[in-house]
């Protein structure tokens, strides 16, 4: 009997998974809004970091690529040194679900629960079904992090990225921006063009941008920092080659790399339109908050010893993401305590099954065990691959009768 598949998020990796599957002939059922959170939680305008060769989705025959999609719809696209509109991104994924993918059902999963040797999963509707395995495919933007000195401050005074898709609703009003990295700068920017009276303020003392990609680097320079889908260096090489000997690296080293590699920075694209456009105080990070007259005022200390304090209506904390499995609410508490986790990362095997034998987890979060590259859309690949291979082999496997104490890991 065919094992029941059950994939969670219909993002660029749950997407590819279930296209691949589909290619072999392996049932399964998708859930999610295709390309629902780069809709809802990024806001229009926004361009992605990746280049555009670095930002397929992956069919079975690496045939639909963003650079043909965009060639079909008359979009403007090129392989490095154009930044890919999260607008045109959106409609390729689309367009990859209707091609690839339509039995999508947009439903939300509500609960993933144990029961027995197998889980239950209840939608928005109500339904219940059975499965045997499960892929969550949820990205980054499920993990907004807020420091404590602005967490717990009420909504209308305190937000992160995540909560627009839209940023017309602070025009004409005074906005600080808390951050550093792209989503700080992107926001920062976006904001100023809506309208808004922005404050950018970044804790590092000086703002990164990424360097534009070069059109012809010399031979020398290439050897020195050959260029991936995530950057130049060999590093990167190895991060976007060899995922499976990340995957064997030790832990504290792959911890160390995940949590410092990729550090923040705006795109190239950016540099112009924040150091000549908007307003920023670098070097400078919040300290405590009040509010008070109907605004936010932060006290902010310097590294270099000086404070001052800026009033704001609102305060957006740009301040990245961190992946917490711990905190996933639709996974009920039991099956939360079993997932064996290194400071929220789930720890995966070499095909990306967690410590409960049965549920798999891909994107951002396998970042840990596979390398920076599953942070981005690149990674999206080799995890369909891997994945879709190893599901088809235990599909094809008769089931075995486990004593009951072997079947739990």
């Amino acid at each position: 009997m065919s094992k029941r598949i059950v994939i969670v998020g219909a993002g660029p990796y749950g997407l590819s998974i279930a296209a691949n599957l589909r290619a072999h002939g392996v049932g399964f059922r998708i859930f999610g809004k295709p390309m629902s959170n780069w809709q809802t939680k990024m806001p229009r305008g926004m361009q992605l970091k990746s280049d555009g060769f670095a930002s397929n989705l992956a069919d079975p025959d690496d045939g639909f690529t963003l650079e043909a999609f965009c060639a079909g719809r008359g979009l403007p696209y090129a392989a490095e040194g154009y930044p890919v509109p999260r607008d045109s991104f959106i409609a390729y994924g689309q367009a990859f679900q209707q091609q690839f993918v339509p039995e999508v059902e947009t439903r939300d999963v509500m609960e993933i629960r144990r029961s027995g040797a197998e889980f239950s999963v209840r939608l928005d509707d109500g339904e219940i079904l059975a499965a045997d395995q499960i892929v969550i495919g949820i990205g980054i933007s499920d993990f907004p992090y807020i420091p404590p000195v602005l967490a717990g401050l009420p909504n209308e005074f305190v937000s992160h990225p995540s909560n627009y898709g839209d940023l017309t609703a602070f025009r004409d009003r005074k906005v600080a921006v808390v951050g550093s990295g792209s989503s700080a700068i992107d926001v920062a920017a976006l904001l100023q063009e809506e309208g808004a009276a922005v404050q950018l303020v970044a804790r590092r003392s000086k703002l990164r941008f990424h360097s534009r990609p070069e059109e012809h680097r010399p031979l020398a320079a290439r050897l020195r920092a050959p260029n991936t889908g995530i950057g130049p260096g060999w590093p990167s090489v190895l991060y976007t080659k060899a995922p499976p000997l990340f995957h064997r690296l030790p832990a504290d080293t792959r911890m160390r790399i995940v949590t410092t590699s990729h550090g923040p920075a705006g795109g190239w694209y950016m540099r112009d339109r924040i150091l000549k456009q908007v307003p920023y105080l670098e070097g400078y990070a919040p300290q405590t908050s009040e509010i008070s007259g109907g605004k936010i005022h932060l006290h902010l200390a310097g590294l270099d010893g000086s404070s001052q304090v800026i009033s704001a209506d609102h305060v957006i904390a740009a301040t990245g993401y961190r992946t917490d499995f711990s905190t996933v609410e639709f996974l009920d508490e039991a099956l939360r305590r079993e997932l064996k986790l290194a400071s929220g990362f789930p720890i995966l095997s070499r095909n990306f099954e967690t410590s409960v034998a049965g549920l798999y987890i891909v994107g951002p979060a396998a970042a840990y065990s596979f390398g920076p590259m599953f942070r981005f859309v690149l990674g999206a690949r080799f995890t369909a691959r891997r994945l879709a291979r190893h599901l088809v082999a235990a599909n094809l496997r008769r089931p075995v009768v486990q004593d009951a104490a072997l079947a739990t890991r």
